[in-house]
C-alpha cells in the first residue's frame, strides 16, 4: 500500500464500480497524462437544480465529447471568461451569513463571473449554498451532496454558470461544460484536485472549420497541502496537477497554494507555469492572506492563478469585506482572473 493510500482514505475506498465508471467516461475522448503511481483518478457528475424534483440531479455532459456538434460560430466576446477562486474559510462564525454575503459579491460583478472556485467549504456552507435560490437557478454545481467530504471538514466545489455554459454542445455561441473527476495524491490531509474541462466554440475570426476547431480548457481548483510540514507534498501536488493541465488543449489552476516554505517560491516556475499576477501586475503586491495585520505571519500571496496556453486579460485582489462591520467574510482573499483563448 503506498503512501497516498494511507493518507487518503477516499483512494482507499474507491469502489470497482468507481473504476469502471472512471474507465468509461475517460474513454470519451478525455486526454489524460501517462499514469502517475501516486495519484488517482475519480469522476464524478456535474449537477443542476430540478426545480420539478426539488433536487440537484446529475447533468449528462457525454454528448459534449462530440465536437462535430459546434455549428455556429462565437463572436469575440462569446469566447473571453471570467473565473474567481476564493478561499472561504471553513472555521470562522457565522457561516450562512458570511457566505451569503461573498457569494452575493462574486454574482454581482461587471462583466459577469463565469467560473467559480471555492475552497475550504464546511458541510455547513455545503448546504447553504446547495440551499440557496439563486444559486439553485443559476449554476451548475461540481456537488450535490457531502459525498466528497467524507471524513473531511471542509473540501473544495466548482460551479459554471448558466448563462454562459451549456450542458451539450448545440448551436448556439457559448461554452459548454465537459467531465468532471478528483484527482487524489499524496496529502496530509486527504486533499486533492477537483478538475473539469469545458469546451468552447471557434470565434468569428477563426478561420479553422466549426467542426474541427472548438478548444478544451481544463480547469484545476486546488487546496493545496498547508504548514511548513517535512516532509512537503506540495511539490509532489502541483506536479501531478500540471500533468493534467498539460494535457489538455490549454487550462488554469486556481485556489490556495499555501507557498509557506521556501522551496515553493520556485514550484510555478519549476513546472513551466505562467503565474497570472506575476504577468499582469507584478509592480503590485497580490497579497490574499493577512493583509489586516491580525494574523501571526507576514502577508502573503497565498491563493494563485497559473495558466498554461490562455491570453490574460485583468486580474485583481477581491477583499473580503465584513458582516456587521466585525467579522470578514473570509480569512482570505479572492482572485478574480479574466482571460481569453489565443487564436479564437
Amino acid at each position: 500500500m503506498n503512501f497516498l493510500r494511507r493518507l487518503n482514505p477516499r483512494s482507499v475506498a474507491m469502489s470497482l464500480s468507481s473504476r469502471i465508471r472512471t474507465q468509461a467516461i475517460s474513454s470519451h475522448n478525455t486526454p489524460f497524462p501517462a499514469a502517475e503511481p501516486d495519484a488517482e483518478t475519480i469522476f464524478q457528475a456535474w449537477h443542476e437544480f430540478d426545480p420539478s424534483a426539488k433536487r440537484w440531479c446529475t447533468v449528462d455532459t457525454t454528448k459534449s465529447t462530440d465536437s462535430s456538434s459546434f455549428t455556429q460560430q462565437a463572436s469575440p466576446q462569446d469566447t473571453k471568461l471570467v473565473a474567481v477562486t476564493w478561499n472561504v474559510d471553513a472555521f470562522a462564525k457565522e457561516t450562512e451569513a458570511r457566505i451569503s454575503a461573498l457569494l452575493s459579491h462574486i454574482t454581482t460583478q461587471t462583466p459577469a463571473v463565469d467560473i467559480i472556485f471555492l475552497q475550504e467549504v464546511s458541510i455547513e456552507a455545503l448546504k447553504f449554498i446547495l440551499n440557496d435560490s439563486g444559486f439553485r437557478e443559476s449554476w451548475f454545481s461540481s456537488e450535490a451532496d457531502a459525498t466528497n467530504w467524507e471524513w473531511l471538514p471542509f473540501a473544495t466545489m466548482t460551479f459554471l454558470s448558466k448563462s454562459r455554459f451549456a450542458n451539450a454542445k448545440g448551436a448556439m455561441p457559448m461554452a459548454s461544460i465537459g467531465p468532471i473527476w478528483r484527482v487524489c495524491y499524496p496529502s496530509r490531509y486527504g486533499r486533492d484536485a477537483l478538475c473539469c474541462d469545458i469546451f468552447m466554440p471557434p470565434s468569428e475570426s477563426s478561420s479553422s472549420a466549426p467542426s474541427s476547431a472548438e478548444t478544451r480548457i481544463r480547469l484545476i481548483n486546488v487546496h493545496l497541502d498547508s504548514l511548513p510540514c517535512y516532509p512537503s507534498f506540495r511539490p509532489r501536488q502541483l506536479s501531478i496537477v500540471t500533468s493534467f493541465l498539460r494535457s489538455a488543449d490549454c487550462g488554469l489552476v486556481a485556489g490556495d497554494f499555501n507557498p509557506v516554505q521556501e522551496e515553493d517560491a520556485t514550484l510555478i516556475q519549476e513546472n513551466g507555469l505562467v503565474d497570472a499576477w506575476l504577468e499582469l501586475r507584478q509592480e503590485e503586491s497580490g497579497f490574499t492572506w493577512g493583509v489586516d495585520g491580525k494574523a501571526p505571519f507576514p502577508p502573503n500571496r497565498m491563493d494563485r492563478v497559473v495558466t498554461v496556453g490562455l491570453k490574460p486579460l485583468d486580474i485583481e485582489v477581491m477583499h473580503p469585506e465584513a458582516i456587521r462591520e466585525r467579522l470578514p467574510w473570509s480569512d482570505h482573499s479572492g482572485l478574480k482572473y479574466s482571460f481569453e483563448i489565443p487564436g479564437n
